[in-house]
Order: C-alpha cells, then structure tokens, then sequence
C-alpha cells in the first residue's frame, strides 16, 4: 500500500466538512438521488462509475469503503458486493467467454469448485485443476484457450500455499489474467497484486468487517479492469452491497490490525500449546515450520492469521464429535474472522458413502481463534484433547 495504514483507516475518503464534522461518516441509506438540473442528470447517467445514480451502482457511504478497500489492497480501484460468491461469479464471468478455459487451484473454497463443476460449464466454459501451487503445476494444466488463472493462497481448510510470483509472472507472458482470493491473510499479511496478480477478491464477511454481523465481498485491481466490470456485469447482475452494510464494514475497518494481531496471536499460542499433544497428528498452518509450504509462506506473507486446522490422531468419528462438543469456547460454526472463536470439523461435509474420493480427511478440525483470552482458549483446547485421549465422553 502506498499511504501510511493509519491514513487509509482512519481519513481516506472522508471529507467531515461536508457532513458537519462527524467523526464517523454518515450513513446514506437511501436508493436513489435526485439532481437540481436535467443537464446534471444527464451526465451522471453517463458515467454511473463517478457519480451517485441509483445505489445499485453508486452511493456516497460505498465510495468511501471503495476508496479504503483499494488503497489497503495498492489497487486504483474496488467493488463490493453483497457476498465473496457474488464477487467470484462476477470476477469470472466479466472475464470468461464460451470455448475459454480457466485452471484453478485444487480444493479452493467450496462454492468455487460449484462454480466451476456446475456453472461455468452451461457456457462451454472448461476448467482444469492445478494439483498444488507451483509454477508448474499451473503450466501442466495450461492450454491454448486458457484465459485465467484462480488462485486461493492459502487455502482455507488444509492452507495449502501458492507461488503466487511465480505464477503470476507465468500468467503475464501468456496473457493470462489471474484472480486470487486472499479473504485468509487481508491486505494487512499479503499483498497479491504486488506480486503481480491482476485482480484480488476478499469475503469482506471475514476479517474487513470482523464482527460476524455482515456478508459482503470485495474485488480490487486496476481501474481499466474495475471500470469495466462496473459498466457491465457489477450493474447488470446488481449483486451490490446496501449501504448500512457498507457503514458496518467502515466501522470493522477501524481496529483490522489489532483484530487480526490479536487472533493471529491466539492461534500461534494455542499451537505451541497443543502441538506436542499425544492427539495431534498434524497441524495445517502457515507459519508453523513443519508445515509442507512455510518458507513460501514466509517469503510472500508478512504474518499468518488466526485460522489453523489440526488432524487427529482418532480411530472413529465419535472422537471428533467429542472433541468439538466438549470445546466451551468455540462456537460450531462455518466462516472465521469475527471476534468469537470457532470450530468446523472435516468430519460435518465428509462424504463416508465414498471414502475413497478426494476430501479433506475426517480427522481434520479447522480452528479459528477469536479475540478471547489467550489462556481460555488454550485451557479449553487441551480440556477437549484430554477428553477424548482419556475416553470421557
């Protein structure tokens, strides 16, 4: 980003003069907006993209999120939407024609694999898995009409880490546009299109709002790009954010560093906590060293957030059941990046009638720590462990 954190955060985008020196901006819930001359009309409609029209395009409350949310991102420009899949579908479908061909990472998040098994296919649009994050997994799958690359880094379950450089670099010399989802590290730990990628999504529903109280999405790149997708499919599909959800994510905006320092923190300690228990077989995290992707990690991601899975060392699905439901405080629930902490077992969308397809193993438990004290969530985590390990459930 190239103004200081504090800047974006705290005034970017915010003229108090023009609403009597509130402190916190006005909140514009309102549809539409009317103008004093026919003529003024006249030339908003022309170029919705810089004026107020109709709040399913432009509204004053979203501007200044955009604003934020593009300069946090080192973008010239961002969109919101009412969701992360209403900014996937419309990143992709602004970007793909029948006959192209997109390669995406492998086990991304659930709804891209829907998109791109169920619906990118009714428009003769074929998509190829990456089997990992290198360079040359992405070129093995690479064909004449191939037109994007999706990234997810790190994946969200088994965070699993892409070459995001590297790719990116690939993807330049072919004329490839690339998309990454980068809702796990915020612009604050990672920064895509520094790397080269042309255009970043976030689900603004995680760490950007922050208070488990908002579903919003977040596509940011360069202005070209942004514009266009404005004109055409961000009006056309409608999928906007209102503008009371806008106000919500500004406000969650305001403490993001010390949100995400603290659960980042959290789940740091709780895996030094639990990581030599009898009962953790493996532990999926960034920054811990022996994971499988850490020195990549380390070189593209300045931190790791507060979302790690663990495996089990159990012999049957009642074990994990024990294990989540003796957890007092983390809530069973899907999502992350709010102030509670949470817990998503494999073991909830595992599929036993076919245990030999491709999945996440149901001895894996995904952890999300919030913002509660860090003994508590330590202590809690371990009663559960010592639960199952001793058969007292």
């Amino acid at each position: 980003m190239d103004q200081s954190l504090s800047k974006i955060l705290f005034s970017l985008g915010e003229d108090r003069q023009t609403y009597l020196g509130a402190v916190t901006p006005p909140l514009f819930q309102t549809s539409n907006f009317s103008f004093e001359s026919t003529e003024q009309m006249r030339k908003a409609l022309q170029d919705e993209y810089a004026h107020s029209v109709y709040s399913r395009g432009n509204n004053p409350t979203l501007k200044i999120l955009r604003q934020k949310l593009a300069a946090l991102e080192g973008a010239d420009d961002a969109l919101v939407f009412s969701s992360g899949c209403a900014a996937i579908t419309t990143a992709l479908l602004s970007n793909l024609r029948a006959g192209d061909h997109m390669v995406c990472i492998k086990h991304p998040y659930s709804w891209v694999t829907h998109i791109c098994e169920h619906i990118l296919p009714k428009y003769n649009i074929s998509v190829s898995y990456a089997e990992n994050g290198s360079v040359g997994a992405y070129v093995a799958k690479t064909r004449p009409e191939t037109r994007l690359f999706y990234l997810e880094s790190p994946n969200t379950f088994t965070f699993e880490i892409t070459d995001i450089e590297g790719v990116a670099a690939f993807a330049r010399e072919n004329n490839i546009l690339t998309i990454i989802d980068n809702s796990y590290c915020t612009p604050l730990y990672q920064q895509p299109l520094a790397l080269g990628v042309d255009l970043v999504l976030h689900s603004a529903s995680k760490y950007l709002a922050g208070h488990s109280d908002v579903v919003a999405g977040v596509l940011a790149g360069p202005k070209e790009l942004i514009q266009r997708i404005f004109h055409s499919e961000y009006l056309a599909f409608g999928a906007v954010i209102q503008p009371f959800e806008a106000w919500l994510i500004l406000r969650g905006l305001r403490t993001l560093p010390l949100r995400l320092e603290k659960s980042s923190r959290n789940a740091q300690a709780v895996i030094q906590a639990i990581e030599d228990h009898p009962l953790i077989e493996k532990i999926y995290y960034p920054f811990h060293p022996d994971f499988e992707g850490y020195s990549l990690a380390k070189k593209q991601m300045q931190n790791s957030s507060g979302l790690f899975s663990v495996k089990l060392k159990v012999n049957h699905p009642s074990q994990i059941v024990a294990f989540a439901d003796n957890l007092k405080f983390f809530l069973k629930a899907v999502s992350w990046g709010g102030f509670e902490s949470l817990i998503f077992p494999a073991y909830t969308f595992y599929n036993f009638d076919q245990p030999t397809l491709d999945q996440t193993p149901w001895q894996v438990v995904r952890l999300y720590c919030g913002l509660e004290e860090t003994p508590l969530l330590i202590e809690d985590v371990l009663n559960a462990l010592n639960t199952i390990e001793h058969g007292r459930f």
